[in-house]
């Protein structure tokens, strides 16, 4: 009987080689599987691995602190305090519920938002509460609970409360500066933070022997001294705030400058706050700097810049005398003075500035145009426009360490602009320029000092953590502003409009013999959103300088919008300038004449 196929495959011999094949094929199976796994894809699961068991966060670094000189020292008025972040790792929490309510009656807080916030999914750092005390810090350390931890982090306090608080401006709640030098120096101040990785067991303990922890200190941030004299400052702003109600102002500005290294030594504004509370600030304005943030027209102030750069190019001279018709027609529009002061007459350079005759200011344009002319050219024009943006430097940024610092507007010198002789008859007055308080008596330092420009600084030195000091030079910005005989010239002529308020029963403007003081005032429409100038409001501006054998301190006030009964620079702005000056000499911070 023959043997078919199938009953071969059936027998007993033919039964096990096809089992050991299937045995050998489903074994290769497994081995090219465990191949793949274990060679193959080792990197990814491992990583997977790691990414279950990994604990990472940053280390926050300790912010610098601030100072400021007083009197032969300098004292912190920017601290650090160490408060806590409480974060929780939801793979570890094993009764969200039942931990929720231990968090709750420790920190207070709705506990069913714990609770959801420690169930939450695919994340492993979830932040429960900000700023927790040593005190709720130690007890949250004793649940021991292996899905919370804590970090501690560094929170500024401010010892003098508001005391130049919109020169320094505040840190946020995530570590970042925010307004004034919190803002622009925020890399030096707040230096770089560690790295903490640390891979865990299955209770998220810290495995210490593991190859894969990392940890990266922190780079402590560096400390940073003010220019800033703190005796002054506090007074500049009582000054301010006393003023602010006489004048009835909204909003004042002043600055105290040293012209010789641009050292500010005083920089305050009014309204103000307490960075400790800027959360709870509704107007956020007053978190501005106004001083180096709010360029405005500032008016006649304006008239000490057009008479320096009429000088030095030798268009005028300090005792020159000319007709003064007391209006101009400048293309199709008249020029006159807010104050007629006798009409049509003889007038001066003093005379220009103690009356503050806005026809004497085109006056001067026109003698930097064509010396002895009556018209306004092409080369006045772009003399002035050079005086203003490449010697003076307005229109542009001092670098300040302010955050926000404005530019500011100089109108272009555009030849082809029909009415570009009467915009350029403005700027020499003061309005149809929009300038800065600190760009403005920078720019008058420059002439006062004999031509140097500085650029203004608020930082005196820079403190590494190791206490290596590095001393912030002056910095010059333009030289040959001016010649020096420019600023001797004005001087005594900026000393004149003091004299002649005297005189004109400002009794306030007494100031002693044996010091020197000079100043300018500046009145300015305001202009008008819908176009033009308003005729019933204006702002106040006043700049000068006060010393002893020479100008020692540069002045610089701007009152916005004051309600007065005369003019807003005369009864606005140099009432102020007159109680700081007062107050400089009194408190010795004046070397008188020698």
């Amino acid at each position: 009987m023959p043997v078919t196929l199938s009953s071969k495959l059936t027998s007993g011999p033919g039964r096990i080689r096809i089992w050991s094949v299937l045995l050998v094929a489903v074994l290769a199976l497994f081995g090219l599987r465990l191949f793949y796994l274990q060679i193959i894809r080792y990197g990814h699961y491992k990583q997977a691995a790691l990414s279950d068991q990994l604990k990472q966060y940053q280390i926050p670094a300790t912010r610098g602190i601030i100072e400021a000189e007083d009197g032969s020292s300098d004292v912190p008025i920017v601290l650090n305090q160490e408060l806590y972040t409480l974060f929780a790792d939801p793979l570890f929490i094993k009764k969200p519920n039942q931990v929720a309510d231990q968090i709750s009656q420790i920190i207070g807080g709705n506990p069913s938002t714990y609770a959801s916030e420690l169930s939450a999914k695919n994340t492993q750092y979830v932040v429960i509460a900000n700023k927790l005390t040593q005190s709720q810090n130690q007890k949250i350390t004793n649940l021991q609970d292996p899905g919370l931890d804590t970090q501690g982090q560094d929170y500024r306090v401010y010892p003098d409360g508001s005391l130049a608080s919109q020169v320094l401006g505040f840190v946020n709640n995530n570590g970042v500066g925010e307004y004034g030098i919190e803002q622009a120096l925020n890399p030096i101040l707040a230096g770089k933070p560690g790295l903490l990785k640390a891979i865990t067991d299955v209770n998220g303990v810290p495995l210490a022997a593991s190859k894969d922890n990392t940890q990266i200190p922190p780079t402590p941030g560096k400390n940073i001294v003010l220019t800033l004299n703190l005796g002054m400052q506090q007074q500049l702003e009582t000054i301010l705030a006393n003023e602010y109600k006489a004048t009835k102002s909204q909003g004042l500005s002043a600055i105290v400058i040293n012209p010789y290294n641009g050292h500010v030594k005083a920089m305050a504004n009014y309204p103000t706050y307490n960075p400790a509370d800027y959360t709870q600030v509704s107007n956020q304005s007053l978190f501005q700097n106004a001083a180096v943030d709010y360029p405005i027209e500032p008016g006649s102030i304006m008239k000490t810049l057009t008479t320096s750069a009429a000088l030095n190019v030798g268009a005028i001279t300090p005792n020159e005398s000319f007709f003064d018709p007391a209006q101009w027609v400048i293309d199709g529009f008249t020029i006159h003075d807010i104050k007629q002061d006798g009409g049509a007459r003889e007038q001066n350079i003093q005379s220009i500035l103690a009356l503050s005759l806005n026809t004497g200011a085109t006056w001067m344009l026109m003698q930097m145009s064509q010396p002895g002319g009556t018209q306004i050219t092409s080369k006045g024009i772009v003399t002035w426009h050079n005086y203003m943006v490449s010697h003076f430097l307005l229109g542009q940024p001092t670098g300040i360490e302010q955050g926000y610092e404005a530019t500011g507007y100089v109108p272009p010198a555009n030849l082809g602009d029909p009415s570009i002789n009467l915009r350029y008859a403005n700027t020499a007055f003061g309005q149809g320029v929009s300038i800065t308080a600190i760009q403005l008596v920078a720019a008058l330092s420059s002439v006062l000092n004999g031509g140097t420009y500085y650029q203004p600084t608020l930082v005196d030195k820079i403190i590494s953590p190791n206490g290596q000091v590095s001393i912030n030079k002056p910095k010059v910005l333009e030289r040959n502003v001016v010649k020096p005989q420019v600023g001797q010239e004005l001087i005594p002529l900026m000393e004149g409009v003091v004299k002649a308020y005297l005189n004109g029963g400002f009794s306030f403007m007494n100031f002693p013999s044996n010091y020197i003081v000079g100043g300018k005032t500046g009145t300015a429409q305001v202009a008008s959103p819908s176009g033009g100038y308003y005729s019933n409001i204006f702002n106040g501006s006043y700049i000068g300088f006060v010393g002893g054998n020479k100008p020692q301190y540069a002045i610089i006030v701007y009152n916005i919008k004051p309600s007065v009964p005369g003019y807003a620079g005369s009864y606005g702005a140099q009432p102020v300038f007159a109680d700081i000056v007062h107050m400089l000499i009194n408190e010795g911070y004046i070397d008188p004449k020698s």
